[in-house]
């Protein structure tokens, strides 16, 4: 096994990815990529799209799973994760033998038009070899806005490194913690076919990986293709740890438009002056909303609207006549946001790994964890184009971020480019009907090679309300009110575990951590959007419950927004699946009228669908996917206030229907 170190001089503080690939042993290989601090900000994320720029190397590989079908892993691919064990040996092994200093061995000819196809024309590869990446979780001091303070980063990033990946492999990925924090790692709407054991969120799928911990986590990609990410599942760790998924199609297809000039990963993020721990505890001690961000990003930068921020501000460079794909992911913690380009409409072509039907927008509205992929045709005249983003908040009376964050797209050429970019249009604030007008016109591309199964016959139908409440205190420690705000699914407001999570506890039959007893329904229906609810509404129930699904069941599940403590968006995600978005309105839902105006033809297939302020939206689909998968929403506040339940799908009959046994190590309690 051979180490190759592609190192760019002069020295400067470094950014470290590590990468083997594991096959035949004469076919292993291992790189270690190094990037210059400074040159991995300016270049952006992506870690191809750096490799290209910056003249560095990066390959990776992968091993696809058998088939198209989630269920055609086999229980031997799994079994006591001897290659894991192996590939991890070799990994120590190798740098034992090297460092930073040896001598670079020149990159074969291949590997140059590797890099080429994959961040230059977006062929795609295939290399027949599962990869292992060495994710390290570290605290390291950035400096935005002025100031300078420790974040957690994965290899030392902000935002991490991006994962690429082709349609149907298998990646392992080792989490190494050497924070002094809990983490885990979630990757945001992978489904992990009968595999909940690297899913990630804390206490439900596994404990957290402690600090001087390690994690290997199998990633299995099934249907997805497109755009995903990454992100901490542990407390607010995730404001700075997250990263994008790339999932090129198979070898032999193409995309369903016509082949973009490059894609880019275009990731939203919020950014705090405090440290986001500080935040956190305030938020938990008050019980009431806790201190919005200072600004927000783009690609980990703030703009040139924020102070000490405009020579950092990332830059897109582009070329007349040529067509990019951006690949949008809301990273944000609490803020859903528009999101636009100065003279420029754009095509949305896919959401949450699935594609859409083509639709040409002035503007976005994107959910903390959406991803949305459009098209950018660069044909306006030369020039610099700010591209922008704000925040989209419906809840009355909620201090929010007022800011604007920036970056610009700049046309290559012989020009001088106009002395300040102008802002583009971006909806106000609350409006409302913009957000649900972006939202409510996307359609599933439903071609022949995309086509879609909407259940039709629906086995388990669900009601939850999605709710802000309230309790009282005993003291007077969180107020003058004497209450704290709280959140509830079906006015049951989520306990996470914390000496053993669910996924073990089920599979074990551990009784005593979990209650299986989550209800269809609430337990009273009223005018859930009445201008004013009782204050006896407000207050919600304490448990752990979890919804038992039947294998193969067709479900359904109407998501309905209240007023009760406060109405406003909530961006609902659910792990293990994707769903169709059948319907949605405003008002209460009305089982009588409202299914008539379902979209059962094409709606759109997500992972994390808004319920709008004061209004229901309606998903379907079918649980497939045996073992314990969280539901929760999106805005990391309502969260921690617990607004989340989990489904556990039981396994059916057959063996690619069971759920898979777990890795031979998971992370203690």
């Amino acid at each position: 096994m051979m180490l190759m170190v592609v190192e760019r001089k002069p020295m400067m503080p470094q950014v470290v990815m590590k990468v083997t690939v594991a096959g035949k042993p004469e076919d292993s290989s291992c790189f270690l990529l190094l990037l210059p601090h400074a040159e991995e900000q300016r270049l952006g994320v992506g870690l191809f799209y750096r490799a290209k720029r910056s003249g560095l190397l990066l390959r990776m590989g992968s091993r696809e799973t058998p088939g198209d079908d989630d269920n055609n892993t086999s229980e031997e691919d799994f079994e006591g994760n001897k290659d894991g064990e192996r590939e991890q040996e070799q990994i120590e092994e190798t740098e034992n033998e090297a460092s930073v200093g040896d001598e670079v061995e020149e990159p074969e000819e291949e590997h140059n038009e590797f890099i080429k196809a994959a961040a230059v024309r977006n062929q795609r590869h295939h290399t027949g070899w599962r990869i292992m990446s060495q994710e390290q979780v570290k605290e390291v001091p950035y400096t935005r806005l002025c100031s300078t303070k420790n974040i957690m980063t994965v290899n030392g990033q902000f935002p991490g490194p991006t994962l690429y990946v082709t349609k149907g492999e298998t990646i392992i990925v080792d989490v190494i913690n050497k924070s002094p924090h809990n983490i885990t790692i979630h990757w945001h709407g992978v489904k992990q076919p009968k595999y909940p054991w690297s899913d990630g969120p804390e206490y439900i799928t596994q404990c957290p990986i402690q600090p001087g911990g390690k994690f290997s986590q199998r990633v299995i990609f099934s249907e997805e293709e497109g755009t995903l990410w990454w992100h901490a599942h542990s407390d607010w760790t995730r404001a700075t740890v997250y990263g994008a998924i790339v999932i090129y199609p198979k070898k032999g297809t193409e995309y369903p438009f016509p082949t973009p000039h490059a894609d880019v990963p275009i990731i939203l993020g919020e950014w705090w002056k405090k440290d986001i721990f500080e935040i956190f505890d305030q938020f938990r001690a008050s019980g009431a909303d806790p201190n919005v961000s200072d600004a927000y990003t783009i690609n980990g930068q703030p703009g040139d609207l924020y102070n000490c921020s405009k020579s950092d501000t990332f830059k897109l460079s582009v070329d007349y006549g040529k067509t990019y794909l951006l690949r949008l992911i809301n990273a944000a913690l609490q803020d859903i946001l528009f999101f636009s380009i100065t003279d420029h409409q754009v095509t949305v072509v896919g959401t949450d790994a699935s594609y859409t039907k083509p639709l040409k927008v002035d503007y976005i509205a994107i959910s903390p964890g959406q991803t949305i992929d459009v098209l950018l045709e660069a044909n306006q005249p030369l020039d610099h184009y700010y591209m922008a983003a704000k925040v989209y908040s419906s809840a009355n009376g909620v201090p929010y971020d007022n800011t604007t964050t920036t970056a610009i797209v700049q046309y290559n050429g012989n020009y001088t480019p106009s002395s300040t970019p102008s802002l583009p249009y971006l909806p106000s604030f609350n409006d409302t009907i913009a957000s649900v007008n972006f939202t409510g016109h996307l359609r599933s591309l439903t071609d022949n090679n995309h086509p879609i199964h909407v259940p039709l016959s629906i086995s388990t139908p669900l009601f939850f309300t999605v709710s802000v409440n309230r309790f009282t205190c005993a003291n007077t420690s969180c107020g003058v009110t004497q209450s704290r705000l709280a959140a509830s699914v079906n006015n049951i407001s989520f306990q996470t575990p914390t000496r053993m999570d669910i996924l073990r506890a089920y599979y074990n039959q551990i009784n005593g951590v979990y209650d299986d007893h989550f209800p269809d329904k609430p337990p009273l229906f009223f005018n859930f959007t009445a201008d004013s609810i009782p204050l006896i509404y407000e207050t919600p129930s304490k448990g752990t419950e979890v919804k038992v699904l039947e294998y193969n069941s067709t479900v359904e599940i109407v998501f309905q927004g209240t007023n009760v403590a406060a109405g406003t968006d909530h961006p609902m995600h659910i792990h293990g699946t994707s769903f169709y978005v059948v319907g949605w309105g405003f008002g209460n839902f009305d089982k009588d009228k409202d299914p008539l105006r379902y979209n059962l033809v094409d709606p759109p297939l997500q992972n994390t669908i808004t319920v709008p302020k004061n209004g229901w939206s309606v998903i379907r689909f079918k649980a497939t996917n045996p073992g314990v998968w969280f539901v929760h929403c999106h805005l990391e506040r309502h969260m921690s206030w617990g607004m989340e339940m989990a489904f556990i799908i039981k396994n059916g009959r057959g063996k690619k229907a069971q759920m898979l046994p777990p890795p031979p190590y998971m992370p203690p309690c």
